[in-house]
């Protein structure tokens, strides 16, 4: 894909390309449990990185689209890319997965991705201020003008 990812706060959004728009994914992620491992038994980071992806919002999106497969890849080049002695084609590989996942900021802009914006945390309870003491300038009064000054 070439040019800027799609920004969803732009001020133009009378795009042919925006008809599809954007897709709000829920803050809190995805609920239930992961999909059964598609892969060959996996090691315990692999399973570890598995059921931590997909507790995400991104989540339901790979649910819905039957992603089960490509996120399993995902994390078994992860894996593989963590290791000290890691291939950098291995790598590029991750940073692609990451994009076509929605897993960075710029796959999010691209698949039109966007996460809920959750409720904010109540305000705590408001301080008491310290009693300010009075100024020099707090003692100073304005003088009214005289005639003639």
């Amino acid at each position: 894909m070439s040019g800027p990812a799609p920004d969803p706060n732009a001020l133009r959004r009378d795009r042919k390309t925006d008809a599809a728009g954007w897709r709000v994914l829920p803050a809190a992620g995805r609920s239930g449990d992961a999909p059964e491992w598609p892969l060959t038994e996996a090691a315990a980071r692999e399973w570890d990185l598995w059921l931590d992806l997909w507790e995400r919002p991104q989540a339901v999106m790979w649910e819905e689209l039957g992603q089960d497969l490509e996120v399993a890849l995902f994390v078994r080049t992860l894996v593989e890319a963590e290791r000290a002695d890691a291939r950098l084609d291995i790598k590029k590989m991750v940073r692609g997965y990451l994009d076509s996942l929605g897993l960075s900021v710029q796959g999010m802009l691209r698949n039109r991705w966007k996460i809920a914006v959750s409720a904010p945390a109540p305000d705590p309870a408001p301080e008491t201020l310290p009693v300010r003491r009075p100024s020099a300038r707090d003692r100073l009064k304005v003088v009214p003008r005289g005639p003639g000054g």
